[in-house]
């Protein structure tokens, strides 16, 4: 069974910074599309950014100039660097992966982690 495994998050002052990671070790080596997503009680999973390789990542407009999502094809892992935190950031993130370009559209990702919760409050 595929498995994404995510660590990182958990609670962040306003300002602050946090990093998430994601390994998908059945994907290691292979040209696939990762890319996290966020979701709060109530509201749809939104997309925040992903990423293929030799492409420029695609963030969401709210968090353009303080996220930064990278990718380690070698290893199946994507990593999500969080800085200039505010409390409307804080959701649960959900990294995901297809195995072709990138969509904005969770429901075009096949695999998906479990979620690791991001709060940020002073």
């Amino acid at each position: 069974q595929v498995q994404l495994v995510e660590s990182g998050g958990g609670s962040v002052q306003p300002g602050g910074s946090a990093s998430l990671s994601c390994v998908a070790s059945d994907f290691a080596s292979r040209l696939v599309c990762m890319a996290w997503f966020r979701q709060v009680p109530g509201k749809p999973r939104e997309v925040v950014a992903r990423t293929y390789p030799r492409r420029d990542p695609i963030y969401a407009d709210s968090v353009k100039g303080r996220f930064s999502i990278s990718q380690d094809i070698a290893k199946g892992t994507a990593y999500l660097r969080m800085n200039s935190l505010k409390p409307e950031d804080s959701a649960i993130y959900y990294c995901a992966l297809k195995t072709s370009y990138c969509s904005p559209d969770a429901a075009a990702f096949r695999y998906w982690g479990r979620g690791t919760q991001v709060t940020v409050s002073s």
